[in-house]
């Protein structure tokens, strides 16, 4: 394999990174995921319910859990390692926030990934989902600091853990 140019190495996690992106809005897009009519069917298990994203979900696990189990085990190319969460424990917080996530999935039909390919659209109503999702995220952040900062709750570790 050539060596890859120092300049071109810079650029290279970039443009992967952005291409990754764009793979995964096409993707969303074709499984009709950024269609909150569609999301909401698929959540109304008592009225009118719509399977299909049991199907796109299902061959999303599929596909994460043979990556995680082979791609794992080899160095990454462009990194040191695997950024991977450290915290292993379950919490208030992490209930709490798996609880909020539902509730927006539920009402507004979108959660971040769709809402932020559908903000394309320009509907009022991605819009506003994404308006409050990016309100939730500063009070967190701004709660989370606090709490830090006054001997409370520790920051969790996201993405402390580097195999």
């Amino acid at each position: 394999m050539p060596a890859i140019a120092s300049s071109q190495k810079n650029w290279l996690p970039l443009i992967l990174t952005f291409t990754a992106g764009v793979v995964f809005a096409l993707g969303l897009n074709t499984a009709g995921m950024t269609d909150p009519r569609k999301v909401l069917a698929f959540l109304d298990i008592s009225g009118d319910w719509d399977p299909s994203l049991a199907f796109v979900m299902m061959g999303a696990i599929g596909f994460h859990a043979l990556a995680y189990h082979f791609w794992l085990k080899k160095s990454p190319s462009l990194s040191q390692g695997f950024v991977l969460p450290s915290m292993r424990s379950i919490d208030g917080r992490l209930v709490g926030g798996a609880a909020l996530f539902g509730v927006g999935w539920g009402i507004g039909g979108f959660c971040p990934g769709p809402a932020l390919v559908s903000l394309l659209s320009g509907a009022p109503s991605v819009l506003y989902f994404v308006g409050a999702m990016l309100l939730g995220m500063w009070i967190q952040g701004k709660t989370a600091a606090i709490s830090t900062l006054s001997g409370g709750a520790k920051e969790h570790g996201s993405g402390s853990g580097i195999l």
